[in-house]
């Protein structure tokens, strides 16, 4: 192009025109819309199903216990639904005694609601005075969107605590359409504890493997 000759100038702003073509008619298709799940003999389906990990020998393997002796822990609890948060609160105690975590061990730390969950569960997780952080929450889905957006900013909170500072913080807060579902999953509150130990417990076995 010589320096007389210029493009026509480009109009950003004028809208691209519609077509009836599929951009990704070329790409390969699926043969069947169907979701692929592995089934176990049995036939049933392994979705939320708990289960142990093969691994070949000759790996090493580093894996956590839930176990609390010698651990302190923190539960944050929700008072909002207090009638389901206080009878997650009682599972927890139990399964923390279950696993060997001592009374005066444990500090117990109430908060107004599910979303003030995560901002307790990072201040107590950067005290370093424990070993894990257990949160625990009920919320029941209403008539508005308040319920996606407390679930949301509690699940993504929470996670960013235990990434943030290095300190297990479990998820133990219930997301359910009805009170009666809520209650059915009372245990879940025991699951969080085991599962907040296991993490304590990788995670110094992590650390003893490095002095090593």
């Amino acid at each position: 192009m010589s320096e007389t000759e210029h493009e026509a100038p480009v109009d950003v702003d004028e809208p691209i025109p519609y077509t009836d073509e599929d951009p990704f008619a070329e790409w390969p298709q699926p043969e069947s819309g169907a979701v692929i799940e592995d089934l176990p003999e049995g036939g049933e389906s392994v979705q939320h199903v708990e289960g142990e990990i093969d691994v070949p020998d000759g790996y090493q393997v580093i894996e956590g216990s839930p176990s609390g002796k010698r651990r302190s822990v923190a539960v944050v609890v929700a008072r909002f639904n207090g009638g389901l948060t206080n009878r997650m609160l009682a599972r927890a105690l139990e399964a923390l005694e279950e696993a060997g975590v001592a009374p005066d061990a444990i500090t117990v730390v109430p908060v107004p609601g599910a979303f003030e969950l995560p901002l307790a569960a990072m201040a107590l997780a950067k005290t370093r005075r424990y070993a894990c952080v257990v949160a625990l929450g009920a919320i029941v889905r209403g008539e508005t969107p308040h319920f996606d957006y407390i679930a949301s900013e509690a699940a993504s909170g929470l996670q960013l605590a235990g990434i943030e500072t290095g300190i297990p913080v479990s998820f133990g807060v219930l997301t359910v359409e009805t009170v009666e579902q809520a209650e059915a999953r009372i245990e879940k509150a025991a699951d969080a504890v085991r599962s907040a130990l296991e993490m304590a417990d990788l995670f110094a076995r992590l650390r003893a493997s490095a002095r090593a």
